[in-house]
């Protein structure tokens, strides 16, 4: 997990080649004005998911998990936390291979607090639980760049 200000961003290069691509589309492109849903940027290796969303409370979330991918995690209005999962894990929903999707429960976390100008990368397989209520505003606007793993 990396969590860190946006205007730090340059300082994740080299993890990996895609996640390099996606560092670049951030520092390039003002994420306010993308449309909502997918915008393609390298393929099916590197693609940004805009979307708007309500933060609920941390008991209705879950966390999640994906294996060909990394979540870069940006939101764009309203504030929110992301819980991260720490050591063991439990399967709730078997993962779907084609949909990079499956839930755990986790015993422990450390919770990040986003909001314009932060960002977070969940790495694959890295237990993350997005959405979280943080103030009395529910309501997010939100971008969500997807790296491939390999």
């Amino acid at each position: 997990m990396i969590y860190d200000n946006l205007e730090n961003i340059q300082r994740y290069r080299g993890i990996s080649q895609y996640l390099d691509r996606a560092i670049d589309f951030i520092t390039m492109n003002d994420l306010q004005l993308l449309p909502l849903g997918k915008t393609v940027i390298m393929g099916e290796k590197v693609f940004a998911n805009v979307m708007e969303a309500q933060a609920q409370e941390e008991s209705k979330g879950k966390f999640e998990i994906h294996k060909k991918y990394m979540d870069i995690q940006i939101d764009i209005e309203g504030t929110e936390m992301i819980q991260i999962g720490l050591g063991e894990s439990e399967i709730l929903d078997c993962y779907n291979e084609k949909t990079d999707f499956g839930t755990v429960s986790c015993a422990r976390s450390a919770s990040c607090v986003m909001g314009p100008g932060r960002f977070i990368v969940c790495m694959g397989e890295e237990p993350h639980k997005p959405g979280i209520l943080q103030d009395e505003k529910p309501y997010l606007k939100k971008c969500v760049i997807k790296a491939a793993v390999s």
